[in-house]
């Protein structure tokens, strides 16, 4: 959600900040600052909306040979305004914060901060922890920080800069995560490795309860209230230039081009050229995964959807329980296990700091559980706490709506269903060598689709005036209908709903009229028939049909108003053909709306607070 950045060296700091703000505000954000100490003094200044208001307001500044500290938010609690915008300073304004998470117990620690005679300015929960930290403060900005953050109950990312410790940067970690990147006589923080990779790509990944000093030349990282840790140092391998947008207008179309390669590339990390599927991060014996007798994948959003589609394919090819919850409720229901460690839990997140994900695994832990995870981001929080990892290998995903790791998602559970059924002896190996042979054809079969986009686009501008859309599916392709809803939700605030098809009889075809499009995902399929006759239902009540079909099938162009075709290919893989045009569907209807598609508003990419 939030996202921090910060820097100390003899570089000229306000490009820094500003960039690495710019390089995190694809996780959302409705306004923006920065706090600076040169020569003993603190300068601050903060403004809300876009990121280019801050820029305007310090453009004929330079600042060398200092530190400080940058901000953008995403409101939980007070609007969007400049007072409840990050830095929060103290009442002397001499201790300058930031902050990512939120404070369970702000009000408590409010009345009594009150009652002590300290006067906030803010509606946030963050202004209490500077108070908390003034209150502490003597002579060293680290012990002030360290006994501010026992007080706190909740999650938190913060960087503090003080006027009486002019050359350090404090940070503390707990539920909210803290990268520290490396330099040569210079060092960096941030949320993100998108704000400092430019830089740096030498960081340290701080853990929970971990308090750390950040000076020009030095890192020192602590246990909060325990002794100095040394932490490895990580490299990372990817390229800034891999988050520009190559000529394209958008991220999210960028991104929706790149899944040929995103495809490819997962096909050679996992396959190897005798045709065997090899995970090397799955730190969990072969025998003991085979004796799985369960699985319970928690996820939140489009991860989701791809977890739905995992259960549907793991039951089928590995005869295995398995369930799907959002990662939301999971942690609030009561666990049932057998005792004979034979149940896993799969998270599944992109950025693999989703609040809600990791909280979900560690109740899972405590509980005995083994933790399987697909994630997108090496070094993740969700990564270092799980028995095993799956990546999924789609590069830095900058679009607020996720359409290629959504693919990856879907190439890794699939993946993952083979391997397991080879190990349960659910598959056999001529099984095994058809899924894969097809599966290699996908790049090609994407290709296919994208080469269509002119076609979608007309069709997306057709209904772009439509103020809700239904999305309806069967059994493997229901969770592609609700992804295609909650795509078009994103990023053209229509409203718009998916259902499997079967349930339009009871309650939703009451909806249907000549004004309401509906999208209908009937690829060839072991529902074919019935979702033929729900397509004729909606074509009885006069509602317009936007039919995704397998090529060749002329007899459901007679009942579509519009329609677009997929390759044809196995049932199992269709879920990845009919999300392509359902991105697009989405794009072109956001772009005829002039939407922000890669910043939508009130979205934030990586969800990192409950």
């Amino acid at each position: 959600m939030c996202g921090i950045v910060g820097y100390i060296g003899d570089r000229d700091l306000l490009p820094i900040l500003l960039v690495g703000l710019e390089r995190l505000s694809y996780r959302g954000y409705d306004s923006a600052g920065i706090a600076a100490i040169s020569d003993g003094e603190m300068s601050y200044w903060k403004r809300a909306g876009k990121i280019r208001e801050l820029e305007d307001t310090v453009k004929t500044l330079s600042i060398t040979h200092a530190m400080g500290i940058g901000h953008t938010r995403w409101a939980t609690h007070g609007e969007s305004s400049e007072i409840n915008a990050h830095p929060h300073v103290s009442q002397g304004k001499k201790i300058a914060l930031v902050h990512n998470g939120i404070i369970e117990n702000y009000l408590s620690l409010k009345k009594q901060l009150t009652k002590e005679g300290h006067i906030f300015r803010s509606q946030t929960d963050s202004e209490v922890i500077v108070h908390l930290i003034e209150r502490y403060l003597h002579d060293d900005l680290e012990e002030a920080v360290e006994k501010a953050v026992q007080d706190l109950t909740g999650t938190w990312a913060i960087a503090v800069v003080a006027e009486c410790d002019p050359d350090k940067i404090v940070v503390a970690r707990k539920g909210s995560p803290l990268i520290i990147g490396l330099g040569k006589d210079e060092n960096y923080i941030s949320s993100d490795i998108n704000a400092i990779i430019t830089h740096t790509k030498e960081v340290v990944y701080m853990d929970d309860d971990e308090i750390a000093i950040i000076e020009k030349q030095n890192v020192t990282i602590r246990k909060i209230g325990g002794e100095v840790i040394t932490k490895k140092v990580n490299h990372i391998s990817w390229d800034a230039i891999m988050q520009e947008k190559g000529g394209y207008d958008h991220f999210m179309l960028k991104e929706i081009y790149e899944q040929p390669a995103v495809i490819r590339n997962i096909i050679s990390k996992y396959i190897n050229s005798d045709n065997t599927i090899e995970f090397k991060h799955i730190n969990l014996e072969k025998q003991d995964l085979a004796r799985v007798s369960r699985f319970i994948i928690q996820a939140c959003g489009t991860s989701w959807h791809a977890g739905l589609i995992g259960k549907y394919l793991m039951e089928k090819y590995t005869r295995t329980l398995t369930e799907v919850d959002f990662s939301s409720e999971f942690r609030y229901r009561q666990m049932i296990t057998d005792g004979a460690g034979g149940e896993v839990v799969v998270a599944i997140s992109q950025s693999g700091e989703t609040a809600d994900t990791l909280a979900c695994i560690r109740e899972a832990k405590c509980k005995f559980y083994n933790i399987l995870s697909f994630v997108n981001v090496k070094g993740s929080t969700i990564d270092r706490e799980s028995n095993a990892v799956i990546y999924t290998h789609s590069g830095p995903e900058i679009g607020v709506a996720s359409t290629k790791n959504y693919l990856a998602q879907l190439m890794c559970v699939y993946l993952f269903t083979i391997y397991l059924g080879q190990l349960k002896w659910t598959l056999s190996q001529e099984q095994v060598d058809l899924m894969l042979q097809n599966l290699k054809r996908v790049p090609e079969y994407v290709e296919q689709i994208l080469a269509q986009a002119d076609k979608i686009k007309a069709i997306a501008e057709k209904y772009s005036s439509s103020r809700e859309f239904i999305f309806i599916g069967r059994g493997l392709n229901y969770p592609s209908a609700l992804e295609g809803a909650l795509k078009l939700k994103e990023i053209s605030y229509i409203h718009a709903t998916g259902y499997p098809a079967g349930e339009l009889k009871h309650g939703p075809i009451a909806l249907i009229d000549s004004d309401l499009p509906v999208v209908c995902i009937a690829p060839q399929s072991a529902t074919y028939d019935k979702m033929l006759g729900n397509i004729q239902e909606v074509r009885a009540r006069k509602g317009k049909t936007i039919i995704i079909a397998t090529e060749g099938d002329e007899s459901i162009a007679q009942y579509a108003d519009d329609i677009i075709y997929i390759p044809l290919a196995p049932e199992d893989l269709t879920p990845i053909l009919v999300a392509v045009p359902l991105q697009l569907l989405a794009y072109y209807i956001a772009i005829k709306l002039d939407c922000d598609v890669d910043q939508p508003r009130n979205l934030a990419k990586s969800v990192t607070v409950e």
